[in-house]
């Protein structure tokens, strides 16, 4: 979810924006799933190839292999979903292996995709730096997954809709904790109309609709939620938190402005 501010956009343009940005993201997944796993295309070059397959089992090791695999790759999703430009990066043993930005990152100006210079919004996955600094915590004996929320927050108030089954830390990393969704109003044009987050989630608690720990259910304000707990915990705004729990500072250097970090 991006920043937190009562919604003024349009519709039509947020729902076009996040088009497209769903499908870079289905593509970026894509990359990752086949880059790890073994592709069929390099698995049959030819053996005077002059990107040689990888041996079964290992996927692509070799720099001039990645490259080679996701040029195709590439060619073939970005003119399928018509998406107009896309950047991908590829980590071995804690290294950048290969790192690529491909077709446009302005199509009326004809701007191509750099990968160490164009911005992507990374969206949801940024709960994988809140989930992250959350366990760190649990492991520091900071947190505990299965104590009441409430009890670590400083400013918002979770009401005690099922007396006995209180909402957990453990409900909010893995989207159980039984929260109404609500989309309406959890955008902002850019960073003068985003809301401290703990204003914002006081303001704007959702209705439990059901038990915690009964069903999975996306929950953008429950993972915004932990991300306040790790605030309120340790005492760090959620940008010097998430710097140094995931030490990959590069991660926001990408980031726009107006992204939240906990639940974008």
């Amino acid at each position: 979810m991006s920043p937190f501010r009562k919604n003024t956009a349009d519709p039509r343009t947020l729902r076009t924006g996040a088009t497209r940005v769903r499908l870079a993201l289905l593509a970026f997944i894509a990359v990752v799933v086949a880059t790890v796993t073994i592709s069929p295309a390099l698995a049959q070059a030819p053996p005077d190839s002059p990107n040689p397959a990888p041996s079964a089992g290992r996927g692509p090791t070799d720099e001039r292999e990645v490259e080679a695999f996701l040029d195709g790759y590439f060619a073939q999703q970005l003119e399928g979903h018509k998406i107009p430009g896309a950047t991908v990066s590829v980590v071995k043993d804690g290294e950048v292996l290969f790192a690529k930005g491909y077709s446009e990152a302005d199509v009326a100006r004809g701007k191509p995709v750099v990968a160490d210079e164009t911005l992507f919004r990374i969206a949801s996955t940024s709960k994988l730096f809140t989930s992250t600094a959350a366990m760190q915590l649990v492991e520091e004996g900071r947190l505990d997954l299965d104590e009441d929320v409430n009890v670590y927050l400083d400013d918002v108030e979770i009401p005690d809709a099922y007396p006995g089954r209180p909402v957990t830390l453990r409900h909010l990393l893995t989207h159980t904790a039984g929260f109404e969704q609500v989309i309406t109003g959890s955008g902002a044009r850019d960073a003068a109309g985003v809301e401290p987050l703990g204003e914002y989630l006081s303001d704007n608690v959702p209705e439990r609709v059901r038990p915690p720990g009964e069903a999975t259910s996306y929950s953008n304000y429950g993972m915004s939620l932990a991300g306040l707990v790790v605030e309120d915990v340790s005492g760090s705004p959620s940008r010097a938190t998430s710097r140094r729990t995931s030490r990959v500072p590069w991660a926001w250097r990408a980031r726009p402005s107006t992204s939240r970090p906990w639940a974008s």
